[in-house]
Parts: C-alpha cells; sequence; structure tokens
C-alpha cells in the first residue's frame, strides 16, 4: 500500500483517500509526498 505524507502538519494520508482528492484529511494542505523506504547499503566482495 502506498502512503502520502503532507508537508503541512506531518500526518500519513493513505493512498485511497488520495483517489478521491487531492488534500490533506487533516489540515487541507494540498501539498503531499511520498514516504520512501531507507536505503540499505551493499557492500561488494
Amino acid at each position: 500500500m502506498k502512503s502520502y505524507k503532507c508537508l503541512h502538519c506531518e500526518n500519513v494520508v493513505k493512498s485511497e483517500y488520495i483517489r478521491k482528492k487531492i488534500r490533506c484529511p487533516y489540515c487541507g494542505s494540498k501539498i503531499l509526498y511520498k514516504v520512501r523506504s531507507t536505503a540499505t547499503e551493499v557492500k561488494a566482495v
């Protein structure tokens, strides 16, 4: 499941809500960004 985060209030917004409106349901902000997982470093041997 994809999730987005509001730039203004920092709350997590589920992708199901984004399909209906492109606004934060908590504060009404229109600026949302995708939450990315942390990168894993792999060392070559």
